[in-house]
């Protein structure tokens, strides 16, 4: 009986057991399958699906010498590595010397030191990252230390050869959250990043216990596709001697910032366009003022003063309300809506026709001409330039500029407006708008793109649009005519020999608090040369310079510019 006793108490051990085992399987069941079953579903996938993308290369850009042909590289892709290590490989006697020859390679701050000591402490840890952006150069030597424990991975980077040359027209890249793609920020690379980017690709199947593929497993593949080149307008050699120039101004003059833009009038091309100041791309991370990632000559909208007279000289010979020879008595002062408008430094005339309004920059005269106009065919023809709208240049962040001044009632604002204050516009619609005079009429649509260049062989060249006609060309011929006598007999510093120019001046007192500043001022020069076939238009812009008048600063750097672009093309004399 005892032994019979004692079989019976080990069957009901062995069913305690078995029945606590069972409800402990049961319970981590409900557990797995239940309480946690979407993480285990995520950590299965993982486990089982593989889903590697394939990372596509990213299109690169280029300027170009417009008369050979020649291409340079303005934004192209370079191997970089990441330095990263293994802890749980570097035994503790040997961290103190790894961590010295890092400092002295990778040439980091000795501050690192410490932060380093904490990363090498953790002794169970698989990965820390030491520096990013190295050169192959500079791991090679890492490499001949054999540092235990110390690891390399190839990473590709955005790189500017030419670093601030061209900046705020290229814009930057930066790595994503995970650093497996570029992503373009400001400028071409932020418009084009989807073309640039191209198509990231993947493989996805099952894998086995052990990793590696099952055969038969259904699998899928889709190839990436790089990202497109594009071959930019740019004239390198103009874009250096354009920016260098407008930089040696930006010094000089004391100004707050620049911009520069220069253009073919016929087809809209943009051969040169400086922002001023600007950033080195390849170190975009270090720049403290973020708004010198925009692009100022397409992106700060100002009151362009006097520069703007020939918009509205256009609309009065267009339709034959003035002539060059029409004249007027001026006023010297008009009281409109309450307000006193006079000429700068309260200057007063008498007897002038429009050509001298347009030479000596008479404010009261082309308030005569928009009288003539009235208010709502002015504004009509300041709409038609372009102005209050975006130009759609293949650029961005692009500001559209503010006219809605001259929907307002008041014959003040047509009166300011006719002389380039109350109204906003930007130095690339500027530069379109004297693009009309200067090509018959027609005014273009600016354009920065050349030619884009898919991986697949095809290319595509940036059709030239057809211009639109806004006005006739016997107008622009007499309003060329007009605007080169204004240099011949006015702003005769502007002259380049064997040449005519014709170009206007505008220094634009700034609006503050309502009123305009007595000595804070915009100062502009835009005109085009030769004045009798243009092959240039240029439009050079200073902000708050410590000079008093544009035929101080901005048309020194048009003159100086201009003179090199004609004799650098070579292009023939017209006088």
């Amino acid at each position: 009986m005892r032994h019979q006793d004692k079989n019976n108490q080990r069957l009901r051990l062995i069913a305690i057991f078995f029945i606590i085992v069972t409800v402990i399987i049961i319970s981590k069941l409900f557990l797995l399958q239940v309480v946690q079953a979407q993480y285990y579903r995520t950590f299965a996938c993982t486990a089982h699906e593989i889903y590697n993308q394939l990372h596509p290369k990213r299109g690169e850009i280029f300027f170009q010498d417009t008369r050979t042909k020649q291409e340079y590289p303005a934004a192209i892709n370079r191997q970089y590595f990441l330095i990263y290590a293994v802890p749980k490989e570097i035994k503790p006697e040997m961290a103190s010397s790894t961590i010295e020859k890092l400092i002295q390679i990778l040439l980091l701050p000795e501050n690192d030191r410490e932060l380093l000591n904490k990363k090498f402490s953790k002794t169970n840890d698989l990965y820390e990252p030491i520096a990013k952006k190295i050169a192959g150069e500079i791991v090679e030597k890492l490499k001949a230390e054999k540092l235990p424990g110390i690891y390399f991975t190839p990473q590709e980077y955005r790189y500017y050869p030419e670093e601030n040359l061209a900046a705020p027209i290229l814009g930057f890249c930066r790595l994503n959250d995970d650093g497996t793609q570029q992503i373009g920020s400001y400028g071409i690379e932020s418009y084009w990043n989807k073309i640039l980017t191209g198509r990231q690709g993947f493989i996805s199947g099952e894998r086995g216990a052990f990793g590696s593929w099952i055969t038969m497993a259904m699998h899928s593949q889709v190839n990436a596709q790089d990202g497109a080149d594009l071959l930019l307008t740019i004239d390198r050699s103009l874009q250096y001697k354009a920016c260098e120039l407008l930089q040696k101004g930006l010094t000089e003059y004391q100004a707050k910032s620049a911009s520069l833009v220069m253009m073919n009038p016929k087809t809209g091309a943009i051969l040169a366009m400086c922002s001023l100041p600007d950033f080195n791309p390849n170190k975009y991370s270090e720049v403290k003022d973020l708004r010198v990632f925009n692009n100022n000559a397409i992106f700060a909208p100002y009151e362009p003063g006097s520069v703007f007279k020939p918009i509205t000289m256009a609309a009065g010979l267009n339709l034959g309300l003035v002539s060059p020879d029409t004249t007027f008595v001026d006023p010297c002062v008009r009281i409109i809506n309450g307000y006193s408008v006079h000429n700068a430094q309260n200057k007063c005339y008498g007897t002038k026709t429009m050509t001298q309004v347009l030479e000596n920059s008479i404010n009261t005269g082309m308030m005569f001409v928009e009288d003539k106009l009235g208010h709502e065919r002015f504004r009509d023809y300041v709409e038609k330039f372009g102005f209050g709208e975006k130009t759609g240049i293949e650029l961005g962040p692009e500001a559209a500029g503010d006219i809605s001044s001259l929907n307002k009632k008041g014959e003040i604002f047509g009166a300011v407006g006719s002389f380039g204050q109350g109204l906003t516009v930007t130095p690339i619609q500027l530069a379109t708008a004297y693009s009309a005079i200067a090509n018959q009429g027609l005014l273009p649509k600016p354009h920065i793109i050349t030619e884009t260049r898919y991986p697949n062989g095809k290319k595509e060249i940036t059709p030239i649009e057809k211009s639109e006609q806004i006005f006739s060309e016997r107008t622009a011929k007499l309003l060329s005519g007009m605007l080169t006598s204004v240099v011949e007999n006015h702003y005769k510093i502007a002259k380049i020999k064997g040449y005519y120019v014709a170009g206007k001046t505008g220094t634009a007192q700034i609006a503050e608090n309502g009123k305009w500043s007595e000595d804070r001022t915009n100062q502009t020069f835009a005109g085009f040369a030769p004045a009798t076939n243009p092959k240039f238009v240029l439009v050079v812009k200073y902000e708050e310079p410590q000079r008093k008048w544009a035929e101080q600063t901005s048309l020194f750097i048009f003159r100086d510019l201009m003179k090199f672009a004609l004799q650098y093309y070579a292009v023939p004399n017209d006088h």
